[in-house]
């Protein structure tokens, strides 16, 4: 049993019976109010995500998973195709369990995934990659390091917002918490 205080993504619990993994949390401390951790959660039997609150001093059943560093290969329309560093075992992992990952992963990256029972339940990504600027607008003489941002399509379809000064070719840092652009990689 863990706090709800210590509950992070990617993190797979048991909830009235049920495992969910945390997509998503934010603490939370109102004024003088006590404590509390608001999270969303992914049902692994359904599918559907709830919101849920929890309070600080709440006990929450955590549950453990075997965890597998595998590189990204390929994808075929709806299923990954991951190879595990370790035994170069080969596996197709389903879409719906890698799609909101999928945008921070160029090919031959390495992440972890979180098996339960034998199944891919959870993706474990680095918090920061580097990805390349495929499509976005020219930068013009004089365009420097400002807070204006111009729209950019990265290599893996994903779209963010980059300095005026970003090009297309140009490697950039891109937080896998946020989706925000950090640096020139």
């Amino acid at each position: 049993m863990i706090n709800a205080t210590d509950i992070r993504n990617g993190m797979m619990i048991k909830h009235e019976g049920e495992l969910y993994i945390v997509t998503e949390f934010q603490h939370h401390t109102p004024g003088n109010l006590r404590a509390m951790v608001q999270a969303k959660l992914k049902s692994l039997k359904q599918g559907n995500v709830i919101q849920k609150r929890f309070r600080a001093s709440d006990k929450i059943e955590k549950v453990f998973m075997d965890y597998h560093t595998m590189e990204y290969l390929y994808h075929d329309g709806q299923n990954y195709c991951m190879m595990d560093t370790e035994t170069f075992e080969q596996v197709f992992l389903p879409g719906d369990v890698l799609d909101d990952y999928a945008p921070y992963m160029p090919l031959n990256s390495t992440v972890k995934v979180g098996f339960y029972e034998g199944r891919p339940v959870s993706v474990e990504l680095p918090t920061t990659v580097a990805l390349k600027v495929v499509e976005t607008t020219p930068s013009t003489k004089g365009d420097t390091v400002t807070n204006v941002f111009k729209p950019a399509k990265l290599e893996t379809d994903l779209e963010i917002k980059v300095p005026l000064f970003i090009n297309e070719g140009d490697v950039v840092k891109v937080d896998t918490r946020t989706g925000e652009f950090l640096s020139r990689a």
